[in-house]
């Protein structure tokens, strides 16, 4: 990590600051002269300003007042996205260091703009040969309000996210199913988490279908990880179980991708990197419950031995499946997962993927799209830590008639619906075949991966589902599960 994050009991003259109050009430206890405050009051009342900077030739004094707004899901979003310009700032005018100061905030606005300073300045620079346009960041931290805990919880899911967008960022040639799973190991063993990693040959034992027919066309080796989390003093009874889809490239396999569809394909493990992100930062800040990741991964690529349209896989739990096609392949090797996951009679199984074009067309970037079976109430649980961290949630109908889409002239089903319509329903209709546990699909496509710069979520990976997976296990920690 390039930046280091600390309590301190005073100001540097020396470093930059940035001051966050409530109201205007407040910018007498900023290091402001008569005129400096003036000058603020008049941006404010006639410009509905609220963020202000001012050089100190060595350093610079930042003064943000908190925007009014109607929630406060929007006003912890708009400190996040207040600590991405700052970061910005800081980096442009070469600060290595600043002092976020809360004048008689609460620990969360804090923790808001100091994590959209931190994730704002993210940048991957692994092929880069001048990796100097990120400066190293120190974020000092001081406010009666924030604690040693919020400092170690601030600092383990920034990291994590930090982690995840390194695996989306890595290409296919540095980052294989195999050395996947080893970096999976490497980040989550030391923190006390048990990591199982199955071969190809295990992968055949418990009659993986969806994975081995992916993984035919490639010359990488595929794998199943599994991340267990259990300290002795955990909440729960029943686990809770996060699947991550691992397809470590996609080209569409015989049912080739266009070009231009297939540049960013890198990026179809997010769903696994989440998992793997989220398991750490569970882990690295000790919470109580028990929690199992399961991430199956395999590159999809071509070759004279690739899964061909028309093949019919049966699955782990005798459910046949018509390849129809074999860009449909990310919910193959995700029922796998499903299946395997029964084994442990969790309390409830999420899965996160970047599984379907139809929910990136239906929201966007603006949030992800998930359907549940038999936990209405845990989805509705999940909305709620999806507005707390502000990857929000746009529940589809999941209602019978999307059944007869995947219905098989000769096999159970088949892995892609009969017309172009309701895609991310069809696509969750068809791991729904796969579950007989409390069920959330989290479908990641449209904001997994960026095309252009999106505030702290940046360009390239985004890191989404990791502070959504980590505040929904937070959340229930306290709740019978």
């Amino acid at each position: 990590m390039n930046f280091e994050i600390q309590l301190t009991d005073k100001i540097s003259e020396k470093e930059s600051v940035i001051y966050l109050i409530e109201d205007k009430s407040l910018l007498s206890d900023c290091q402001i002269n008569k005129e400096e405050e003036n000058f603020i009051l008049e941006k404010i009342n006639n410009e509905k300003k609220h963020h202000f900077s001012f050089n100190r030739l060595t350093h610079y004094q930042i003064i943000i007042i908190l925007k009014p707004e109607n929630s406060i899901y929007k006003t912890l979003e708009f400190l996040r996205k207040e600590g991405d310009k700052v970061a910005g700032f800081l980096n442009r005018n070469k600060q290595k260091s600043v002092t976020l100061y809360g004048i008689k905030t609460d620990s969360s606005t804090i923790t808001a703009l100091a994590e959209g300073l931190i994730l704002g300045r993210y940048k991957f620079q692994d092929y880069k040969t001048d990796k100097k346009t990120i400066l190293p960041t120190t974020v000092r931290i001081l406010s009666g309000s924030f604690t040693n805990n919020d400092l170690n919880e601030l600092k383990a899911i920034t990291e994590a996210v930090y982690y995840c967008r390194d695996m989306v960022n890595t290409p296919l040639p540095e980052l294989n199913a195999t050395d996947f799973a080893k970096k999976a190991s490497k980040l989550c063993s030391p923190l006390g988490v048990k990591t199982t990693v199955l071969n190809k040959e295990q992968i055949a034992s418990f009659n993986m279908a969806g994975i081995l027919a992916v993984n035919k066309g490639s010359q990488h080796e595929p794998t199943f990880t599994q991340l267990e989390w259990q300290p002795e003093n955990c909440k729960n009874q029943k686990p809770i179980i996060l699947v991550g889809k691992g397809i470590m490239y996609d080209t569409g396999g015989l049912s080739l991708k266009p070009s231009t569809a297939m540049e960013d394909m890198k990026s179809d493990m997010a769903g696994g990197a989440a998992v793997v992100a989220a398991i750490y930062a569970i882990a690295k800040t000790k919470l109580p419950v028990h929690v199992i990741g399961l991430i199956p991964a395999t590159d999809n690529q071509l070759s004279n031995n690739a899964l061909l349209p028309g093949d019919i896989l049966t699955m782990s739990n005798e459910v046949t499946v018509e390849v129809l096609n074999t860009d449909a392949e990310g919910r193959l090797i995700m029922a796998d997962a499903l299946c395997y996951a029964s084994k442990f009679n969790p309390s409830l199984v999420i899965d996160i993927a970047t599984l379907t074009g139809s929910a990136q067309r239906a929201i966007g970037k603006h949030g992800l799209v998930a359907v549940e079976d038999s936990a209405e109430i845990q989805m509705n649980e999940l909305k709620e830590a999806g507005m707390e961290v502000y990857e929000r949630i746009a529940e589809l109908p999941f209602w019978d008639e999307y059944d007869k889409e995947i219905e098989s002239d000769i096999a159970d089903i088949r892995n892609i619906g009969k017309s172009n319509n309701a895609g991310a329903i069809t696509a969750g209709k068809f791991l729904k075949r796969f579950v007989n546990y409390p069920w959330i699909h989290l479908d990641i496509a449209g904001i997994a991966h960026l095309d252009q710069k999106e505030s702290y979520l940046g360009k390239g990976a985004s890191g989404a589902g990791v502070r959504l997976l980590y505040r929904y296990v937070k959340n229930n920690i306290s709740k019978q599960l």
